[in-house]
């Protein structure tokens, strides 16, 4: 866990001195700091997601969703929530990566549980004799065997605790086509950009090659940032954390929003203790405090950085 908490902030860290040069120009394109949140309860409908002994990922992530946009609303008034369902129902990852897109978001929260499957064990219980036709010589005979008998048993995974993913910097393909298509919209809100210079913004163009390269280094900086904070969060509330990382197969939903996304996972839904604690009023009343005390230290960040580049 502190190997790959040492890569992610490795890799932050090289990106702040890789975008160093460029913080004016990301103070002008991104003068706004955090104005709109989309929350994204994982799974739902004909979807629900893992399975606990009497929950499902989609139920508890909903509910978890819910509360938390209250949270925020209350701790954080000046900034909007949109929620990609507020109901059982089932939005496929590009439905909800429109609705995020279209709300013009600027962070991407997803709410889910984590799944480790149980331990399998398999024991010799006893032998039964069985009658089997061998060919020996040419010829066919029946002959008794002892076989053994098995008898199979799970026991739920021990695995717990919290984890929150970014998008993996390595498959930055589809996060570059997500920023170029974001640099329209930032162009669109320059004041100082002329019709002429946003008509030669096109593709091919190296200012807008440019600008899209530092969205999204920017993208994979503040969401490296917000996991980090979250999962310090947790740990200060008395959680396990699993860390925050960068998820090795890919998580489409976050790699396809115009914004730094991240994935919580709230605890592990196969954990008999986990599954009371995700479920339970102070369990989640305790994940949506954590979250919400992240979020206003993110905002708080941005808004001291845009200070610091305004000087």
């Amino acid at each position: 866990m502190k190997q790959n908490r040492l890569i992610l902030a490795i890799t932050l860290g090289f990106l702040t001195i890789l975008m160093a040069p460029f913080n004016n120009i990301s103070a002008q394109n991104q003068a706004k700091t955090l104005k709109r949140i989309v929350i994204d309860p994982g799974h739902g409908g004909t979807d629900p997601g893992a399975n606990g002994k009497y929950s499902t990922e989609a139920a508890v992530a909903l509910s978890i969703s819910l509360k938390l946009a209250d949270y925020i609303k209350e701790s954080i008034p000046d900034v909007e929530v949109v929620l990609t369902r507020t109901t059982d129902v089932f939005n496929s990852v590009v439905e909800k990566a429109k609705i995020a897109n279209a709300a013009k978001g600027d962070l991407f929260i997803c709410i889910h549980t984590n799944s480790a499957d149980p331990t399998r064990k398999k024991e010799i219980t006893g032998y039964t004799t069985k009658t089997r036709t061998v060919k020996k010589n040419g010829k066919k005979r029946k002959v008794n065997v002892e076989v053994p008998l098995y008898k199979t048993t799970y026991t739920p995974s021990t695995a717990r605790g919290t984890e929150t993913f970014i998008y993996n910097v390595v498959k930055s393909d589809q996060r570059k086509e997500m920023a170029s298509e974001a640099v329209d919209g930032i162009v669109e809100q320059l004041d100082s950009v002329s019709e002429r210079q946003i008509n030669e913004l096109n593709t091919a163009d190296p200012t807008r090659s440019m600008m899209t390269s530092l969205l999204t280094q920017q993208y994979f900086q503040r969401a490296a940032n917000l996991a980090l904070t979250i999962e310090e969060e947790f740990i200060k509330s008395g959680r396990l954390s699993r860390e925050a990382k960068q998820r090795q197969k890919g998580i489409w939903v976050l790699a396809a929003v115009q914004m730094p996304a991240v994935l919580v996972e709230t605890g592990f839904i196969s954990n008999p203790e986990d599954e009371d604690y995700i479920n339970s009023d102070e369990g989640q009343d305790q994940i949506c405090e954590v979250i919400t005390k992240s979020l206003i230290r993110y905002k708080n960040s941005l808004e001291n950085q845009k200070k610091t580049n305004a000087n």
